[in-house]
């Protein structure tokens, strides 16, 4: 079919603005990447460039100089991130089931109360004091998934998707004799795989990139995930004096900034890989939501 001239204006305007967004946001990831390729001595003689004249492993060497160290932190990131958003996914997805049902009469009050804690809450203090000395959750692992299993904007954003699924759908179920956990079970949570794969991968990024949690109530190291280890090494103020560089020969200048930018690949690689097999449902979760909402 003949589109118009205006129509093909609009789509030449479009892919061309669309192709310099991407090509922007794709240049600090690269500039990333060959940073931490580069020697240290080239990027403080002449900065930073997105082809490195000279290849250098320097960095990576510093950082995976006690590779104990970064696996563990990888093992701890891992398990953190998948209990925590499967755990998280199914609560929320239960929570947002019964908030998307007309018949819940208290539906409602009980939306208003979740979307009143994104308005208040009770303090820093308050919360560490409750983890800590009331649950009892200090250097555990518990402290670094529990914090952040449920979250208000996600409730609502789930209960919103659920909308979308045809009443008739639960109303035959029932007439067959279905309870409410089969019906959410067998029927609601397979046909929320967009919204599911949106939420999941909104948990999976916070799990994945938090150190905040690791840094108040984490105080082994075999505990510490992926992310504050890096932040711990980086955050140094000499770097000879860190774990990193005591496995070093002596007559080896530890990387500085290459070093940043090794750490920021190791800590986004993993999860980088991971957006392209949810991106088609995290679109269409994200439109759903919003459009039924």
């Amino acid at each position: 079919m003949k589109m118009e001239k205006a129509t093909v204006v609009f789509n030449i305007i479009g892919y061309v603005l669309i192709t310099i967004l991407t090509v922007l946001c794709l240049l600090p990831f690269v500039l990333i990447v060959s940073g931490s390729f580069t020697p240290e001595i080239e990027i403080v003689k002449a900065g930073f460039k997105l082809i490195p004249e000279t290849f250098s492993l320097d960095a990576y060497k510093a950082a995976f100089s006690n590779p104990k160290q970064i696996f563990d932190g990888y093992r701890v990131t891992i398990m953190i991130t998948v209990i925590g958003t499967i755990v998280g996914l199914f609560l929320t997805s239960m929570g947002g089931f019964v908030l998307s049902r007309k018949d819940f009469k208290y539906r409602d009050q009980l939306s208003f109360f979740i979307y009143f804690t994104t308005l208040f809450s009770g303090g820093l203090i308050p919360w560490y004091i409750l983890i800590t000395k009331h649950l009892d959750l200090k250097d555990t692992y518990l402290a670094l998934i529990l914090p952040s299993l449920l979250s208000a904007w996600n409730i609502i954003l789930m209960k919103n998707f659920m909308k979308s699924i045809p009443d008739s759908i639960v109303e035959s179920a029932k007439i067959d004799g279905a309870g409410e956990f089969t019906i959410f079970l067998k029927l609601i949570l397979p046909l929320s795989g967009p919204g599911l794969a949106t939420i999941g991968l909104f948990m999976s990024l916070g799990y994945w990139n938090d150190w905040f949690l690791a840094n108040l109530f984490i105080t082994s190291e075999s505990h510490y995930p992926l992310q504050f280890l890096l932040y711990k090494i980086l955050a140094s103020a000499a770097v000879l004096k860190t774990n990193v560089a005591g496995n070093l020969s002596p007559d080896f200048q530890p990387p500085a900034e290459t070093l940043k930018m090794a750490a920021a690949v190791i800590a986004t690689g993993p999860i980088v890989f991971l957006y392209p097999f949810v991106q088609r449902f995290f679109v269409k979760g994200l439109t759903i939501g919003a459009v039924k909402g």
